[in-house]
């Protein structure tokens, strides 16, 4: 066991000096860090010049530098305050790479700024502005997140509550439309056969009643003294008014 712990730190160790050896291969020819990180604090400088000079829409051409800028000005503009310096910062090399961060220090807030170049240090593959906040300010930002994300929440869950809620009331409007429909084309009640044969007997009856009180009249002008002998064949309407009877 102790053999297989032993022969096991070799092959990490001869592993890590092989690796050590490549990184150096890689770095050969490069800069230290210390030369490193002046390129980077010449950067942010230089960048810091172009931003307050209005000059970043000159570099719209290459996007990876425009949005560096970008976001240098809006960490100036809503954190950092008045740019005061640099402070030192640290560099990192690789086989592709050279990542660069620079201490930065401002009047509201500090912060560090990234900056990665390629393993030639002729072109920059990216800038980036990270603002330190206090302890606070974070917790309080994670607060306000927290409560916008459950307000949010609550306002769809309380929309989507009223919108159900509508559903059952277009149904009642829908139920009393079919209703009045209904009512619009249901047919008239049929007449009652009782009512009709009532109705029938008083039109008799009056027919009656005319027919003595004319028979009547004729017989006063006959001078009889009965109206047996009269029979009424018919009746009907005259289209004269009784101004042209008379």
């Amino acid at each position: 066991m102790k053999k297989l712990l032993v022969i096991l730190g070799m092959l990490t160790c001869m592993a890590g000096l092989v690796a050590c050896g490549e990184e150096e291969k890689a770095n050969e020819g490069l800069v230290t860090e210390e030369e490193a990180v002046e390129i980077g604090t010449g950067i942010v400088e230089d960048m810091n010049m172009i931003v307050s000079a209005g000059y970043v829409e000159q570099y719209a051409g290459q996007p990876v530098i425009y949005n560096g800028f970008l976001g240098w000005k809006d960490a100036l503009q809503e954190d950092i305050g008045t740019f005061e310096g640099t402070n030192g910062g640290t560099a990192k090399f690789s086989e592709e790479e050279v990542v660069i961060n620079i201490n930065v220090l401002g009047s509201d807030h500090d912060a560090t700024v990234e900056i990665i170049l390629d393993d030639e240090l002729k072109s920059c593959l990216g800038i980036t502005t990270n603002v330190h906040y206090s302890t606070g300010e974070i917790m309080l930002k994670a607060g306000m997140n927290t409560v916008i994300g459950m307000g949010t929440v609550f306002v769809v869950l309380i929309l989507i509550s009223l919108i159900i809620s509508c559903f059952s009331l277009i149904s009642k409007f829908e139920k009393r439309g079919k209703k009045k429909e209904q009512k619009e084309a249901a047919p008239a009640p049929a007449a009652d056969p009782v009512v009709s044969q009532i109705a029938a007997k008083e039109e008799l009856s009056d027919d009656t009643e005319l027919v003595a009180v004319i028979a009547a009249a004729i017989a006063a002008y006959e001078g009889a003294a009965s109206t047996d002998g009269f029979v009424v064949r018919s009746i009907r309407k005259s289209n004269k008014t009784k101004w042209q009877n008379a």
